[in-house]
């Protein structure tokens, strides 16, 4: 500004400055040198200009692909220098550079860190850059100047970036218009659902979390097929964020309220196990909450617990160290001896990082406007992009084609009168003549005339003639095929499909983030927002419990080999598989006689090949207390029983409704001696008959009713008379038209009718049911099973294996039986499960057999001549009904000292 006090000669001033700087404001708006404005109108009009500015050109994400243009533009220059996946990796220096000098005017400063993010695996659930160096880590420390870091395209751009030269997307000028730039990508991979995004415009911020591809996937074509979809459908299919660093999801109302409105909070937890190391508990955590640091600054977890033990917040914690590495996060809190993990863990909760709010907010700009939408309007928004997309694309190969039949079609032209052709480009002074005549003598375009004439003599050859009819059928074919997709919106459905299944099949990957029905402060979520769902819960001997659902195992025929069931340690083996609803109550008995209690969703959900998680963190077991029956409970019943088994003999009957309202602790079930413990834990109702399995080989059958009703805290009464070596390994509430299956730890078993068992008094010695030989091995457990029912057996290496109970051959009850299970191998059988018909009908959509893409169908076994002995009949001399024990007397009742109404452990 002009000094009004300056000398006439001083430089840069003319003399007539003085009296423009002295002139009033309306003599100024004379002049035409300003215009008089309120200053609250010049704020009010400069402050929206810049703040659409920064939600349009800055801080928001388009719906459509999912990028602001700062990361559209790195894309799009990377792209301009072929860094395919394939491609050497070119220096980072070089891609901020070429993006800031072709397409974004902002300095290499700001485009280096949005660059490093697209490269980060901790920070987009899809990396979008195949980053080369250090690009960072979760630990908070920085990444490398990009002059020491190099990246490509990662695969999955490529799919972002698909068909960019086919007019499929807007054009616009660069900010200097020396070239032309995409306004936006046509992102065949659904990039704004699965990787999500955050920023903060100017009054409005948006924060839309990841998600799975295979499950936005099945969204996206279950809303393809049916557009009126409601989101409670889509919840099924899409049933919460899937962040990179994992984590567990407490509790589904956030989830529901952010699905459905569009905004909503959601608190993650870091995903733990407890451990025992000597006399000390340690608290390890191997994932935790989407952006948070694990290490690093003042605000990452292990400074943030150092601070809080140094405040006296947290007493009970010793020490914290980190081991991880490459191969994963491990975080190990180690507590001071005596210390509950679960009183440090909620502190942890409450005062650390290891527990965060994670906001969403579905803003993003849709048609030129923040909006915020709900899940089912994001997906919309995708897909409508996609049909213009596919569009667009479709009439630019149309254009393409039919250019090219024009072509064509002058050739074929030309080739048929070869002669006259030839005559006429000879008799030509030049080749602007040479096209003109050939135009007028066989009507030919401008466009075909120059092809003509630009023809090769090689094109006369048979060979060649005979591919240009072969080309003109080619471009005939598929421009009747684009016109058809251009009026036929079923077909730009199919297409926009196809694309979503090849996707899915080439990028998908298992979730990594658990979602937990039980909220933080202890409630349960509404059972109307849980899917109901078959589901199998396995335990293994290292006390690893987790839920998978059981569409997961494909049913294959008898002696197949089974698929992995869960990716355990070498010292660890499956002991326990049940099949139940998510809507079923679970009551887990333990081998002192405890009893704990959960629903099947508070199970927590795990991948296939997933150890699951300690049991300890899901049921509250004391110093040597394992879990070795899960019985699955529809509803408490008055007039059902729980019938016990011990492995000495002792049988137990208790009303159902005594174990309906457990403490969190668990409570008494059955008092077991010190040199006993429970084996089996069965429903029964009046009328039924009860069936104790030996691991010698040998069953009894007796009336329930032989076993008095008593109280929870009562020992029982004799149910077998064993021999010596011998234990009860199972025990089958009998049902007059189901039958056995009995099965040994080598795989071999049999089924068998259940009214081959005679029903005598307890205490007997029993019946022969399976010779126990060295080729069977002891018997392992007893089911009873129908003809409709699935089987599923486990094995010590953690195979499972689903079969039709119909495929396993019903033989007398005195035979060996035939293969169950192909073991490998030391592999031995563990445990067997039966999946019910009538569950399978009630949870199956189509009636067809669940499958599992991991699933390799097995053919039925071939007879073969063991197969033929292996069921040959024993002699009737080895059944030994003379061991029984009629009516057994009850002064073999041993009841607790303890009542009915006695105090509970």
């Amino acid at each position: 500004m002009t000094d009004p006090e300056a000398p006439e000669d001083a430089p840069g001033v003319e003399p007539d400055d003085e009296k423009i700087v002295a002139a009033t404001p309306e003599e100024l708006a004379k002049r035409g040198r300003t215009t008089p404005r309120s200053i609250e109108r010049e704020m009010k009009e400069s402050y929206l200009t810049y703040a659409l500015s920064v939600i349009h050109s800055r801080a928001l994400p388009d719906v459509r692909d999912g990028l602001k243009p700062s990361q559209r533009r790195i894309l799009v220059a990377m792209n301009d220098l072929n860094l395919s996946p394939r491609a050497k990796y070119r220096k980072c220096a070089k891609v901020a550079g070429d993006t800031s000098g072709n397409y974004h005017p902002h300095g290499e400063s700001v485009i280096y860190p949005t660059l490093v993010r697209m490269a980060q695996d901790f920070s987009l659930r899809y990396p979008l850059v195949d980053g080369q160096g250090n690009f960072g880590s979760i630990d908070g420390d920085p990444p490398a100047a990009m002059r020491y870091t190099e990246a490509r395209m990662a695969g999955i751009t490529m799919e972002i970036l698909a068909d960019l030269d086919k007019e499929t997307v807007d054009l616009e000028p660069n900010y200097d218009e020396t070239r032309m730039q995409p306004t936006v990508l046509p992102s065949r991979f659904p990039n704004l659902l699965c990787n999500g995004s955050d920023g903060i415009a100017v009054g409005m911020a948006t924060s839309l979390p990841p998600h799975n591809l295979r499950e936005i996937g099945r969204g996206l074509i279950a809303l393809l097929e049916d557009p009126d979809l409601e989101t409670d459908e889509l919840l099924k299919l899409v049933p919460g964020p899937d962040f990179p660093t994992g984590g567990t999801i407490m509790g589904r109302s956030g989830i529901v309220q952010a699905y459905t409105t569009g905004r909503g909070l959601i608190r993650v937890r870091a995903k733990y196990d407890i451990e025992e190391n000597k006399n000390r508990s340690q608290i390890v955590f191997s994932e935790i909450p989407y952006q948070t640091k694990k290490g690093g600054n003042d605000t990452g977890i292990i400074a943030k617990i150092v601070q809080v033990v140094k405040d006296g917040r947290i007493v009970g914690i010793a020490d914290v160290t980190d081991y991880s590495n490459r191969d994963g996060m491990r975080l190990v809190v180690k507590l001071k001896k005596g210390e509950d993990p679960q009183v440090v863990l909620n502190q942890l909760w409450k005062f650390t990082p290891l527990q965060s709010t994670y906001s969403i907010i579905n803003l993003a700009i849709d048609r030129r406007q923040p909006r915020t939408l709900p899940l089912r309007d994001l997906m919309s928004a995708w897909l409508v992009h996609r049909r213009d997309v596919i569009r667009r694309r479709t009439m630019y190969l149309l254009r393409k084609a039919e250019e090219r039949k024009h072509i064509v079609d002058g050739l074929r032209i030309a080739v048929d009168n070869i002669d006259r052709v030839i005559q006429i480009i000879r008799a030509s002074a030049n080749r602007d003549e040479a096209k003109t005549a050939l135009s007028a003598e066989f009507g030919l375009s401008p466009r075909q005339s120059q092809a003509i004439v630009d023809m090769r003599l090689g094109s006369l050859t048979g060979l060649e003639r005979e591919k240009l009819e072969e080309e003109h059928a080619k471009l005939v074919a598929e421009i009747a095929d684009y016109r058809d997709i251009l009026d036929r919106a079923e077909r730009v459905t199919a297409i926009i499909k196809e694309d979503l299944l090849e996707i899915i099949e080439k990028y998908g990957d298992e979730r990594r983030t658990e979602i937990s029905l039980e909220e933080v402060d202890g409630s349960i979520d509404i059972a109307d927002l849980i899917t109901e769902d078959l589901a199998v819960v396995t335990l293994s001997r290292e006390n690893y419990i987790k839920r998978v659902p059981l569409d997961t195992f494909r049913a294959q025929a008898r002696g197949g080999r089974g698929i992995k069931g869960a990716d355990l340690k070498d010292s660890d083996v499956q002991r326990s598989v049940i099949v139940t609803s998510t809507h079923d109550y679970l009551l887990f008995f333990s081998n002192m006689g405890q009893v704990f209690w959960q629903k099947g969703y508070q199970i927590p959900e795990a991948g296939r090949n997933s150890k699951g998680r300690s049991i300890t963190n899901v049921l509250q077991l004391r110093e040597g207390e394992e879990i070795n029956t899960i019985l699955r409970v529809p509803e408490f019943d008055d007039d059902r029983f729980i019938v016990f088994a011990t492995k000495s003999g002792i049988v137990k009957k208790t009303k159902l409704e005594a174990y309906s309202r457990p403490k969190k602790g668990g409570i008494r079930a059955i008092l077991v001696d010190e040199d006993d413990e429970v084996v089996s834990v069965r429903l029964a109702k009046p009328g039924d008959t009860v069936l104790l399995s030996m691991s010698g080989g040998r069953a009894i059958r007796f009336d329930e009713s032989s076993v008095r009703s008593m109280g929870r805290t009562s020992r029982g009464v004799k149910g077998v008379k064993l021999k010596e070596g011998d234990s009860v390994v199972g025990m089958v509430v009998a049902e007059p038209d189901a039958f056995l299956l009995t099965a040994t730890e080598n795989g071999f078993g049999k089924r068998t009718p259940l009214v081959d068992y005679p029903i005598k008094g307890r205490g007997g010695q029993g019946v022969i049911d399976i010779k126990s030989t060295a080729r069977n091995g002891a018997v392992i457990q007893a089911k009873f099973c129908r003809e409709d029912d699935d089987l599923m057996f486990i094995t010590t290496s953690g195979m499972i294996v689903r079969t039709h109970v119909a495929d396993v051959s019903s033989i007398g009850r005195n035979t060996q039986g035939v293969r169950l299970v192909n073991l490998k191998g030391d592999d031995k059988l563990v445990s067997v499960e039966v999946v019910s018909g009538s569950d399978l009908e009630r949870f199956s959509s189509d009636g067809e057999e669940a499958s599992s893409e991991d699933g390799v169908e097995s053919p039925p076994p071939q007879a073969t001549s063991d197969d033929a002995s292996e069921e040959a009949d024993l002699e009737d001399g080895d059944d030994v009904d003379d061991g029984y024990v009629d009516g057994g007397d009850d002064g073999d009742d041993i009841d607790s000292v303890l009542d009915d109404e006695g105090e509970e452990e």
